[in-house]
């Protein structure tokens, strides 16, 4: 088994390709050892010494490390832990079926707001997530603002704690989505 890496715009975090579908279909964002009950690659992989957060796409891993490790040390580890879980035949989640959880607010949206949100949804689905999903990343609608005009997104994967996020949204997501949907004024991150 070979398992590619790539580097992320994130310093912090690794984008692991083990020539396979991981997911398949859909993410998971593990943001700390606590959650990764539900995979048992995410608690293998918490289980290495400096793993802070675990992303889990259709056919990559990122791993976001500590700041005090350097990826020299840790990497290998990760690639042994990757490794060992695919050749043992391992589920990649604990349940089936448990693929995309929604990080979206709960929020009923009618009128004129909801034609905004399913566009924004649209947009953000054919043309964000492709994009950032090339780095290890991956931003999802949160909520719209209809009175503020403001778009609120989740950053999960090596877009989460990116020192370059920042511009990313402000530049990048915020520029399109004022271009696709004059509505919108600003994007903000969900914290």
């Amino acid at each position: 088994m070979f398992i590619q890496t790539e580097s992320t715009p994130n310093p912090r975090t690794l984008k692991f390709l083990p020539g396979r579908d991981v997911l398949g279909a859909g993410s998971r964002d593990f943001q700390d050892a606590g959650a990764a009950h539900a995979s048992p690659l995410a608690e293998a992989l918490f289980a290495v010494d400096g793993v802070e957060r675990v992303y889990l796409g259709g056919d990559f891993v990122t791993v976001t490390k500590a700041e005090a490790i350097e990826w020299p040390h840790l990497k290998p580890h990760v690639l042994a832990a990757i490794m060992d879980h695919f050749t043992t035949g391992r589920p990649i989640l604990a349940e089936q079926g448990a693929v995309e959880e929604s990080d979206q607010a709960d929020i009923a949206y009618e009128g004129e707001a909801a034609d905004i949100v399913k566009e924004l949804k649209e947009i953000i689905e054919a043309r964000v997530r492709p994009a950032v999903a090339r780095d290890g990343g991956d931003i999802t609608f949160h909520s719209w603002d209809h009175a503020q005009g403001i778009v609120r997104l989740n950053m999960r994967g090596s877009c989460a704690g990116c020192p370059s996020s920042t511009l990313t949204l402000k530049q990048g997501i915020e520029n399109m989505l004022r271009h696709y949907v004059p509505e919108v004024l600003a994007v903000e991150q969900v914290v």
